[in-house]
Parts: C-alpha cells; structure tokens; sequence
C-alpha cells in the first residue's frame, strides 16, 4: 500500500496547452475560443445601413415638406431637398396651433401616465410573478382578458363618468383613465419571472424583510432595465395619443395631436404648414431618445447579461 501525492507528469504544462494529451486538446481549445467576439461582415453593416436609411426616410420626408411652400409640395415630382421655409413655417405652426399649451400639457399627461404605468406594473408584476395568493392565475387571466376588449367601446360611459366627476375637457380626464396597462403588467411580470430569483425573494425575507421593503430594495434594482423600456414605450404612446384626448378636450386646452388638427381646419390645405407641426410634435420624442437612448439600451443588455 503506497501513500502520498500523485506523481508529476513532466511533459504536462499547464501553460502550454499543446503539451496536454491528444484526447484532451481539443476541449482546451474550445475553452480558448469561447471569449472572443464575433465581428459583423460587410452585408451585415450595408443591411444596418439600409434600414437606417429607410427608417429615418419619413422624417427627412418630414422636414423636407416644412421647408418648402403647399405649391411646391404637391408638385409632382415633389422636392426630394430642403427648402428655405422652414424656420418661417415653423414658427406660424407654432402660433397658429398654439403648440406652447399643448405640449406643456402632452408633457405632464405624457410624463404621469408613464411614471404611473411602470409603478404600478412593476408592483402589480412583482405580485404575479414571485408572491402566493388565492386567486393570483385567475386575476392575471383578467388582466391579460382586458387586452382584448376594444377601447371604443368604452368611449361614452367613460365620457359621461368624466362629466359627472367635473373633469370634463380638463387633463385629469385623459390622465386617470390610463393610470395603469395590462400589457404593462404582463411585460413587468413576464420579464421578474425571468430576471428575479426565487431564492432572493426568500433570502430577503428570512432576513426579516417585508414585501415593500423587498420591492424597493431588491425589486426595482433587477426590473430597472424593463422599468426604462416601458417607461419609453409608454410616453411614446400617450404623446402621441390622439382619439381619446380628442374627445375629452376642446381646443383651449389641447394636447399635441389634437392641436395639429387647427392647421388642417381650412378648406384649402397647407401641407407645407401641416408637416412643420408634425415636425415641432416629434422633436420631443426625438431627444428623449437621444439624451436616454444610450441609458435605456445599456440597461437592456446589462439586465440580458445577468443570471
């Protein structure tokens, strides 16, 4: 019987993987090239390329037709280059639209329903995904249920209920209805179930923590990167809400789409002046996207990259 430590192979040298037998050499490579990365070719860039230039074709279109004269727009062929009206064309749409009120009030009926829309999702999420209690698949099978009822049918008992409270062509009437989605809730509790551990939950509250206590310290860390996408989604969306503030206001105090609908109110059409309003409506979404389209994509791929 023979005691002690393994023999030392000499031809074995743990930085020469070359040196390892032949049966195991080929795992030792793999092991080498799982970090590197992979590069995109040459196709891959020029099809980037070409959906950047077809998605950005509509807004180029856009300013375009705002610096140009209705004569020039209707046109055929129509002008494919910038004209020297725009800033003329920009400045009547913003007086004639009254565009300062409407997108003071996009701003804050765009802004509450999104902040309101990702806490109450992400609480309602956080309940659905990780918490136990009656009820719960028959709840959310609710939620998920209201996805499907048109929202035109709501349209007159919801008017009529705005009326009575007093909120009649006020902005709480358009803010409250939308306070909370169910696609909001379904995305909030489909990405916690993924994202969020179950053994974190449970170690939290052995350490005596309660659910609130477990939502703000170990919820909304992990559920940042969905919290900025629906919070992005969901301003893009109530920006650019149209049929609902339209029946809920009146034109004293107007949200962005339906201020644009005073410069189509003539009988003959200004294309030209109707497309700079479009233009001063978009530029708020567009440096939203521009100051936190680096934060939000970085919060997407770091939530990818954990668990």
């Amino acid at each position: 019987m023979t005691t002690g430590t393994a023999p030392v192979r000499p031809d074995l040298d743990p930085l020469n993987p070359d040196s390892a037998p032949p049966g195991r050499r080929p795992r030792m490579r793999l092991r080498q090239g799982a970090g590197r990365q992979h590069h995109a070719g040459p196709v891959a860039y020029a099809l980037l390329i070409v959906v950047a230039l077809v998605s950005l074709f509509p807004l180029y279109w856009t300013m375009v037709a705002a610096s140009t004269d209705n004569t020039r727009v209707t046109q055929s062929p129509p002008p494919f280059l910038p004209g020297p009206n725009l800033f003329k064309n920009l400045a009547a749409a913003w007086q004639d639209a009254a565009l300062g009120q409407a997108m003071a009030n996009s701003l804050i009926v765009a802004g509450t329903i999104a902040l309101s829309t990702v806490l109450f999702a992400t609480l309602a999420g956080f309940a659905f995904a990780k918490l136990r209690f009656r009820g719960r698949n028959l709840l959310l099978m609710l939620v998920i249920g209201t996805m499907m009822i048109p929202p035109q049918l709501g349209v007159v008992p919801l008017f009529m209920m705005m009326s009575e409270i007093g909120w009649g062509q006020r902005l709480p009437a358009v803010i409250f209805p939308t306070l909370v989605s169910a696609v909001g809730v379904f995305f909030m509790r489909q990405y916690l179930a993924e994202a969020l551990p179950d053994e974190l939950v449970e170690a939290a509250r052995v350490d005596g923590a309660h659910s609130l206590r477990i939502f703000w310290s170990v919820v909304l860390p992990i559920a940042r990167p969905a919290m900025a996408v629906l919070f992005m989604i969901t301003f893009v969306h109530a920006w650019n809400d149209f049929f609902w503030p339209f029946i809920a206001l009146d034109m004293s105090n107007p949200t962005v789409p339906v201020a644009l609908t005073q410069l189509s109110a003539g009988y003959i059409r200004d294309q030209s002046l109707i497309m700079a309003g479009a233009l001063l409506g978009t530029l708020p979404l567009l440096v939203m996207f521009v100051v936190f389209g680096r934060q939000i994509v970085g919060g997407i791929m770091q939530g990818a990259v954990k668990g």
